[in-house]
């Protein structure tokens, strides 16, 4: 059954993807008025964070800023279907890497690094830079509950030749490849919302004390791996630039926890300057009086 669900999914999905860009995004403003004004997806947590974390702006200011996620977060859905049928020559058009070159300098010096991702712009088109690299690319993900559903996942972020392995799986990964001298470039989303009782550290992101994840951190210094901060901008839409940012060559001559703030700072920076972009119906600061 599960199976059955998988090619249905699948077959469905592929046959949006092969859609032009032009008719997707037409699809996405259909979807926008369904989610935003019929639906109301989530609307309370996108309000919530809105109002706590950009409470400096006037109530007209953060409804705009609302209008702008749920029209970009739909664009992110129909982008991620396009995932399934999209030119690997497209995909790099359309997702620029500013400076690859900086992978191929530690490539040559022998060194794997570990990517700091956030929840911002496109996230999922990341998954080309594993097509540019001379590395072996690794993306990590948390499973999913539904076998069919995760195995879609999979194939859609594995497309261009990363392997997709669970955020149970990275650390047996990454040490076995360490152990075998292969050199990794492993992208991680580390703007999740660690469960209570299950986190080190608290620390402050967009003024709000709450418990961050730092199991980046702890892998890069545990393998000394190059930290570094994918940061991805949208340029216009369907178009993305992603540029990486250098956090630590030497993670261990850092403080604990030092790099997770350095890598909060980073998002931070990016939400001030267009927080459309940040995913807002993303349950972040649930945890904060914890």
């Amino acid at each position: 059954m599960q199976r059955v669900l998988y090619i249905l999914s699948y077959s469905l999905l592929w046959l949006l993807s092969i859609l032009p860009m032009w008719i997707l995004y037409i699809l996405s403003g259909g979807l926008y008025l369904v989610a935003y004004h019929l639906i109301g997806y989530r609307k309370k947590t996108v309000r919530e964070n809105l109002s706590l974390v950009l409470s400096e702006k006037t109530e007209a200011e953060r409804k705009t800023i609302e209008k702008q996620f749920y029209k970009h977060l739909c664009d992110l859905i129909v982008e991620t279907v396009k995932t399934i049928s999209i030119s690997e020559a497209e995909l790099r058009k359309r997702y620029v890497i500013s400076n690859p070159e900086l992978l191929d300098r530690y490539f040559k010096e022998g060194r794997s690094t570990l990517v700091f991702c956030g929840h911002y712009a496109n996230w999922e088109w990341s998954s080309i830079i594993s097509s540019v690299m001379p590395h072996e690319g690794y993306g990590v993900y948390k499973s999913l509950d539904n076998p069919a559903f995760n195995t879609l996942v999979k194939k859609i972020r594995g497309k261009f030749g990363a392997t997709i392995i669970t955020n149970k799986q990275v650390v047996k990964v990454l040490f076995r490849k360490a152990k075998e001298g292969a050199r990794t470039t492993t992208l991680i989303v580390a703007d999740q919302t660690p469960r209570p009782g299950n986190f080190k550290h608290k620390d402050t992101f967009m003024g709000i004390k709450v418990p961050v994840f730092t199991g980046t951190e702890e892998l890069s210094k545990r393998l000394d791996f190059v930290a570094l901060y994918l940061k991805t901008e949208k340029i216009k839409r369907g178009h993305y630039k992603a540029t990486f940012i250098l956090l630590a060559e030497d993670p261990s001559a850092y403080q604990n926890y030092e790099l997770t703030r350095m890598f909060l700072s980073e998002i931070e920076k990016q939400i001030a300057e267009a927080p459309q972009y940040y995913l807002w119906s993303h349950k972040r600061w649930k945890h904060r009086d914890r």
